[in-house]
C-alpha cells in the first residue's frame, strides 16, 4: 500500500464497516508488535463488542480512511474505572504495518487530542508496550507527553519480561484549576 499525501487522509469517526480493516491492523500487532500485550488476536466480533463500549461510553474512536480503506485508527477510553479518574483518558494508536513513518500517527492523535479536548478531559495517558519500544516513546514526546513512570517487569510477551512506561499530557486546562 502506498500512501498519498496528507491530504488525502480522512479521519472521521469510525463505522461498523471499518471492523474488518482495524481487527487486520491489531491483528498484525498482536502478532508482531508490543504496543498490545494480548497473544492471541481477537476475532471482529471482539472488536465490535470493543468498538461498542468506547463510543457508548462516549469517547473519541476515530480511523484515518485512505480511499475508502482504513489505515490506522486511534480511540481514547476510561483509564481507570473509578469517578475519580472521570477526567482522565488512556490512548490507544494503531497504524497499518504500511503507513508507518508517514506522519499518519501525528494526524491521529491530533485530532484524538481536539477531540477529547471538545469533550473535556484533563489528562491523557499514554500507556506504552515496554521501555525497550523507543518510537513509541520518542513520538508521545514530540506529542507532549512526559514520562509519568515505568513499572518494570510487568509484562511477558514474546518469551521475555517487558517493561510497561505511562507517559501524560495535559488536556484544556490540565489541573491549572479546576473543572466545570
Amino acid at each position: 500500500m502506498s500512501l498519498l499525501p496528507e491530504n488525502q487522509i480522512i479521519i472521521r469517526n469510525v463505522e461498523d464497516a471499518d471492523i474488518a480493516s482495524i481487527q487486520e491492523i491489531y491483528a498484525d500487532e498482536v502478532l508482531h508488535g508490543v504496543s498490545s500485550w494480548e497473544e492471541i488476536p481477537p476475532d471482529q466480533a471482539e472488536m465490535l463488542d470493543r468498538k461498542n463500549g468506547v463510543v457508548g461510553g462516549g469517547y473519541p474512536y476515530r480511523v484515518a480512511d485512505q480511499n475508502d480503506r482504513v489505515v490506522g485508527y486511534a480511540y481514547a477510553s476510561s483509564y481507570r474505572p473509578r469517578p475519580g479518574y472521570r477526567f482522565t483518558v488512556e490512548n490507544s494508536i494503531y497504524i497499518h504495518k504500511d503507513a508507518r513513518g508517514s506522519g499518519l500517527g501525528r494526524q491521529l492523535l491530533e485530532d484524538l487530542i481536539n477531540e477529547c479536548e471538545i469533550r473535556g478531559y484533563r489528562q491523557m495517558i499514554a500507556v506504552i508496550g515496554d521501555s525497550e519500544n523507543l518510537p513509541s516513546i520518542a513520538f508521545h514526546q514530540k506529542m507532549g507527553f512526559e514520562l509519568a513512570g515505568t513499572i518494570k517487569s510487568i509484562g511477558f510477551k514474546f518469551g521475555r519480561w517487558m517493561d510497561s512506561v505511562l507517559m501524560q499530557r495535559p488536556l484544556n486546562d490540565g489541573s491549572n484549576n479546576l473543572p466545570e
